[in-house]
């Protein structure tokens, strides 16, 4: 089965995460998804670092959890065959769009997803940013106005990339 890596800024909000869970179950019937809001090892670190008083020791430590959360990251998209990425917003989230590149950099298949109707591109000829356009278009994808379509295409992309089953990322 192959892997696909989630890149979303769903998980930041409450208002969103019900469609995230909901895009996730149906993702993961046609895929081996690694959707990083999954990971809630650093849950307890966070609440730890709420009580230290000191302002420059807490902000240390959060630049030590973010880096350890980057880096696990960056792991997944290297393991993940593939990645899909929202794109709602007034502007791409700027985790996605990193994202999104190293992905392309690291010559990975990616496609997107836009639900949102607003306008977002550089100029009327642009989807989204036209750099975050231009790596997903380049690496072989596109870039879908709804969940079906992207349904299709993960399943469509499943039957054609159907592979071995990889062990998960450490």
């Amino acid at each position: 089965m192959k892997s696909v890596y989630l890149a979303s800024p769903l998980g930041f909000a409450e208002s969103s995460r019900s469609y995230m869970h909901d895009l996730v179950n149906r993702l993961r019937t046609h895929v081996d998804l690694h959707n990083p809001w999954d990971e809630h090892s650093f849950e307890a670190a966070f609440s730890e670092v709420a009580t230290i008083d000191s302002v420059s020791e807490r902000n240390q430590k959060l630049a030590e959890i973010n880096q350890q959360i980057g880096r696990l990251n960056r792991e997944a998209i290297d393991y993940c065959d593939a990645l899909f990425a929202v794109l709602d917003g007034v502007d791409v989230d700027s985790g996605t769009a990193s994202e999104i590149g190293y992905a392309f950099a690291r010559g990975k298949y990616i496609c997107g997803l836009r639900t949102d109707f607003r306008l977002a591109g550089d100029n009327p000829g642009a989807i989204v940013n036209l750099q975050v356009e231009y790596f997903i278009k380049e690496s072989g994808g596109e870039i879908v106005a709804t969940s079906e379509e992207l349904i299709d295409i993960v399943q469509a992309y499943a039957a054609r990339n159907g592979g071995e089953e990889k062990s998960s990322p450490s």
